[in-house]
């Protein structure tokens, strides 16, 4: 009675089936001889749910060497992974999907020659929301030594944290800059000065499957590669009359302009360190408070969303260059409009002084008006 009654238990440990953290192994072939020492361990285990599409899926085994794992997806698709080169792990290489069951098959040889199989399944978590990320600049594009990198999420995280620390930026400049969240659902970066012309740089927001609350989780990872363009520089003193383009710190082309109001606060070109945002060939201007609209003008360069642009306006030629009589824009000359316009970058910074307004720190973009000192604050991390 002993003799069988230890046959059963031994039989029953054989039986064992994925358990984070417990060991695991079915034997090929059952006898008379002693268990395989082979041992398989999963995680998650076999039965887990609501497992995150995050978490890489490991196999270990003890005792032994992996020969084969697989992990397959409802579909019938074999999951991603990679063995590691002393066949003691194995690993997921690819996230999971949300809401999906994945079943386990491996074998592995043990110290002793023998042979243990690893099945098992488990089900992964299913959001109540997927949250929807943007990001700017996009891929291949050129842009100004002044450009935020921009990151926009349809909702809120309940932590900003681990947002933020999915977010990497790399360039080839090896410059550092910081994260500041201007939102709660938006969030920029950029280094302490302006870019080096001809930086490259990449970025990777990795928040898919991010947890931002309430059951609602990142839908997608983002990701762009972009280039810094030449160093260009507007140059604004509003007293002057004058519109200054500099690239590399030295002068390029001087504009005769036409400023805002030198004596309305309301319509003055505000001092401020402002981002070339938009450029149109045409746009219309419409302030029906003072009184126009659908005013086209032509080679319109928008840097501020307060309403601050450079643009041609040659309806005003006889103060261009004389008088600051705009409601805020700089007017240039049509010719010199669009010899500017065509030099401009989006993300080309427009530094103003002599004005008596400084615009606040509230109107896109306006990373620049915030001190680094305080925008190193803003990060979440």
């Amino acid at each position: 009675m002993l003799r069988k009654l230890t046959a059963l238990l031994l039989g029953g440990a054989l039986l064992v089936g994925c358990s984070s953290g417990t060991e695991q192994g079915t034997p090929k072939s059952e006898g008379k001889d002693a268990a395989p020492v082979a041992k398989f361990v999963a995680e998650p285990a076999s039965g887990a749910a609501d497992v995150p599409v995050t978490t890489p899926v490991k196999v270990t085994v003890s005792d032994g060497t992996i020969d084969q794992v697989t992990l397959t997806n409802p579909e019938g698709a074999a999951v991603a992974g990679k063995l590691a080169d002393d066949k003691k792990s194995w690993q997921t290489t690819e996230p999971l999907g949300f809401g999906k069951a994945y079943t386990y098959a491996g074998k592995a040889t043990g110290t002793d020659g023998k042979s243990v199989e690893l099945t098992g399944s488990f089900t992964t978590s299913t959001p109540t929301s997927q949250v929807r990320a943007t990001l700017f600049p996009g891929d291949d594009q050129q842009v100004g030594v002044a450009v935020p990198i921009m990151v926009k999420l349809d909702q809120e995280p309940a932590d900003r944290a681990t947002v933020e620390k999915a977010l990497i930026v790399t360039n080839s400049a090896g410059i550092k800059g910081s994260w500041a969240w201007l939102s709660g659902t938006e969030v920029h970066y950029r280094p302490e000065k302006y870019w080096p012309a001809d930086t490259k740089i990449h970025v990777e927001a990795k928040l898919y499957g991010v947890d931002y609350g309430n059951g609602a989780v990142g839908r997608a990872d983002v990701t762009s590669d972009f280039t810094i363009g030449r160093n260009q520089v507007v140059k604004i003193d509003t007293p002057t009359h004058q519109l200054v383009v500099q690239r590399d710190g030295q002068t390029v082309a001087t504009y005769p302009a036409s400023f805002g109001k030198d004596d309305d606060a309301e319509l003055t070109t505000p001092n401020g360190t402002f981002v070339v945002m938009q450029k149109d060939p045409q746009f219309s201007f419409d302030n029906p408070r003072y009184g126009y609209t659908n005013v086209l003008k032509k080679w319109a360069v928008r840097f501020s969303n307060h309403g601050e642009f450079i643009h041609e306006n040659n309806d005003n030629a006889a103060n261009i260059g004389k008088v600051n009589s705009s409601h805020g824009c700089a007017n240039l000359l049509e010719a010199d409009a669009k010899a500017y316009y065509d030099s401009a970058l989006v993300g080309d910074p427009v530094e103003v002084t002599g004005s008596i307004t400084t615009l606040p720190a509230q109107f896109d973009w306006y990373d620049w008006q915030i001190p680094w000192s305080q925008w190193v604050t803003m990060s979440a991390l």
